[in-house]
């Protein structure tokens, strides 16, 4: 078991956007904790439903949200305090550096793109479940994709569990994203309550969108300094 704690890869801008998400994604969570109506309330009236979306009607006793603003809300929502961690964690060791490529205002589309587009895979592969999608995972796997694509060997400080063999070690990015998007790749099938389909197709999202943005870049420094 391994988990990222920081990575070694200083950036230019302050991350505004990735703390003003990770500041947005806690205080649901704690507004979901406190409201007397509880947690499957906000499940079931702001989740993603693959159903509804793919049938265009759901018969619950609580009362939805428009379906096609699910596919953004859902991405604020989570079920558990660790849930709400791991995925602030991730997205603060690798969100920054990626808000520092694409600047805040690129960043922001393509946070959210990379959410949609998940929860989009995820409903392609189960349109028939009414289980509620909830949860940051799906945009964060397009952030671990395109630092993937642009830091591939930035050092991530990672804890390391080995049985009763604990400790620090320093590791290139390819090894921690590679690892992390095998497993999802083996888990597929295996339930669980996590939508696998979706990590994967975030974090293919991510790659893809990233790697269009490259081109644009080098094909607008071609011309410039031609």
């Amino acid at each position: 078991m391994f988990i990222p704690l920081k990575d070694e890869n200083p950036t230019l801008r302050f991350p505004i956007i990735t703390i003003v998400l990770i500041s947005i994604n806690c205080l649901v969570f704690i507004y979901q904790a406190v409201s007397p109506q509880g947690l499957e309330y906000f499940v079931l009236k702001f989740g993603i439903i693959p159903y509804e979306i793919t049938h265009w009607h759901l018969d619950i006793n609580v009362p939805r949200i428009f379906w096609p603003l699910s596919l953004l809300t859902g991405m604020f929502l989570h079920g558990s305090l660790f849930h709400l961690l791991g995925n602030m964690l991730y997205l603060w060791i690798f969100g920054n550096n990626v808000e520092d490529f694409l600047g805040p205002v690129r960043f922001t589309f393509f946070y959210l793109s990379c959410g949609i587009a998940a929860s989009l895979v995820q409903v392609a592969f189960s349109p028939n479940s009414q289980v509620p999608m909830i949860g940051a995972s799906g945009a964060i796997a397009g952030l671990l994709g395109a630092y993937l694509v642009l830091f591939p060997s930035a050092r991530v400080k990672t804890l390391v569990f080995l049985f009763f063999y604990i400790t620090v070690i320093s590791v290139p990015a390819w090894i921690i994203l590679g690892i992390w998007f095998a497993l999802q790749l083996a888990n597929v099938g295996m339930g669980g309550g996590v939508a696998w389909f979706a990590h994967i197709g975030g974090f293919l999202t991510g790659m893809a969108l990233i790697m269009t943005r490259l081109k644009k870049r080098r094909k607008y420094h071609y011309y410039v300094y031609w």
